[in-house]
C-alpha cells in the first residue's frame, strides 16, 4: 500500500509547496530499503530500533559525529564512515575526495584537528584500474589538503554483481586530537544563539543527481566536497563562542536544524531568504521536484554561536576560502513546542521537518 501524499501551497522553495506524508507512508519495514540509508527520520529509527541496543555503552549513547575516547589522557577523538556514492566519479569530485573529507571533517566538527586515516576499499570485479588509478590520486591530493596522512587500510575484491558500471566502495577511520579548551555540544545551545552557514547548499547532491539522470544545466553545478578542518580551526582558534556545529550531509540542513530542536528542546527560526542558495542549484531542486534544505552537502558547515560573537564568526568565515559566501540563515528561540520554522520569501513561515527517507540515493 503506497502512502498519500499532501500538497498545501506556502510559498518559498520546492515550488511553493509543503508536502505532507501520511502515516500510511511511514509504515513499518520488516526488511532494509533503500531509503533506512537516507539520513532522515527513517534511518533514525533503524539506528534507535535495531543498531543501538545489542551495542549499548554511555560512548555510543551520544550519537555525534565521532566519539572522545574515554580511557584516552589527550582527548582522542574516534570516526568511521562508508561511501557508495554512484557514480563514483562527478563533477567537482568523486568517491575518494568524498571519503577523506567526509571523515576530515566528522572529526573536525567535534572540535578535533584531524590526524590519520584508516582506508578500506571494495573493487567489484571488472572496475577500470584507470578508474582506480584517478581516485587514489583525488584521496592523496584531498589528505594533503588537510594535512593527514593515510595510515592503515584494507583491499577486498568482491564479485561483479550486474552489467552496469562496476563499483568501488569505501570505508574510512579516522583519529583526531581534541583542540585545548574546546567544549561543543548541542546541551550548550541556548535560546538567542544565532545558526550560520559557510556557504551555498544543495550543490553537491543535485551535482551528482545530475550525472545520474543526464541532466545538463546552463551553469556548471559542481559537488562541494572539501575538507573543512582549515577553517574550524581558524573559526575555533579565535575564542568565538561556538557552542555546537555540524557538517550538512545526509538530510541536509533540514537534518542539522532537526537535531538541534529534538535534543536541545528549543526551536530554530531559519530566514530562507539569507540562506545562500545559487540560481542554478534552486532551479535543479524545482524541477527534481527536490526541498534544498533536504538534499546532502559535503563542505557546509552549520554553526550555533553565542549572539554576541555572529559577527565575528561571520568575519572570520568569510575571510577562508571555503567560507567566502557564508550567512547568518537563522537563530535559536525559546518557542514551545520546539520545531524548525522557515520563514518563506512570500512572508509566511513553514514547519522543516527532517526527510523521511532518501529522496537521492547513494549520493556519499
Amino acid at each position: 500500500m503506497r502512502g498519500v501524499v499532501q500538497v498545501q501551497p506556502t510559498g518559498g522553495w520546492n515550488g511553493g509547496h509543503t508536502v505532507t506524508v501520511t502515516s500510511a507512508a511511514k509504515r513499518t519495514h520488516d526488511r532494509i530499503v533503500v531509503a533506512h540509508g537516507g539520513g532522515g527520520e527513517l534511518m533514525g529509527r533503524l539506528i534507535r530500533d535495531h543498531l543501538l541496543e545489542p551495542l549499548r555503552n554511555e560512548t555510543l549513547a551520544g550519537l555525534t559525529d565521532g566519539a572522545v575516547l574515554p580511557w584516552s589522557s589527550d582527548d582522542v577523538v574516534f570516526t568511521t564512515d562508508s561511501y557508495v556514492v554512484t557514480p563514483i566519479e562527478f563533477p567537482g569530485g568523486d568517491i575518494g575526495r568524498i571519503a577523506v573529507a567526509g571523515t576530515v571533517n566528522d572529526l573536525c566538527v567535534m572540535g578535533a584537528e584531524p590526524v590519520a586515516l584508516s582506508l578500506g576499499l571494495i573493487l567489484e570485479e571488472g572496475l577500470a584500474l584507470e578508474t582506480l588509478d584517478r581516485v587514489m590520486g583525488s584521496i592523496r591530493a584531498t589528505a594533503d589538503e588537510a594535512g593527514v596522512q593515510v595510515v592503515t587500510g584494507d583491499t577486498k575484491v568482491i564479485e561483479r554483481r550486474s552489467d552496469g558500471e562496476s563499483g568501488l566502495f569505501i570505508n574510512t577511520a579516522g583519529v583526531g586530537r581534541r583542540l585545548p579548551n574546546t567544549r561543543l555540544g548541542l546541551e550548550r545551545v541556548a535560546a538567542g544563539d544565532v545558526v550560520l552557514i559557510n556557504g551555498r547548499i544543495a550543490e553537491h547532491g543535485l551535482a551528482v543527481m545530475s550525472v545520474r539522470e543526464g541532466i545538463e544545466f546552463d551553469t556548471k553545478l559542481g559537488s562541494d566536497a572539501a575538507p573543512l578542518n582549515g577553517l574550524v580551526r581558524t573559526i575555533l582558534d579565535s575564542g568565538v563562542n561556538v557552542k555546537f556545529m555540524r557538517d550538512a550531509t545526509r538530510g541536509g540542513i533540514a537534518g542539522v536544524f532537526a537535531d538541534v530542536a529534538e535534543t536541545a528542546g528549543l526551536s530554530v527560526e531559519v530566514d530562507e531568504q539569507a540562506i545562500p542558495l545559487s540560481t542554478t542549484a534552486r532551479h535543479a531542486a524545482e524541477m527534481l521536484g527536490l526541498d534544498p534544505l533536504t538534499i546532502a552537502n559535503e563542505g557546509k558547515l552549520v554553526l550555533v554561536v553565542a549572539a554576541e560573537d555572529a559577527d565575528r564568526a561571520l568575519g572570520l568565515c568569510r575571510s577562508h576560502v571555503l567560507g567566502k559566501e557564508a550567512a547568518i540563515i537563522g537563530r535559536v528561540t525559546d518557542a514551545q513546542p520546539a520545531l524548525v520554522e522557515l520563514l518563506t520569501t512570500a512572508g509566511g513561515k513553514r514547519v522543516v521537518q527532517r526527510p523521511y527517507g532518501e529522496d537521492l540515493p547513494r549520493i556519499c
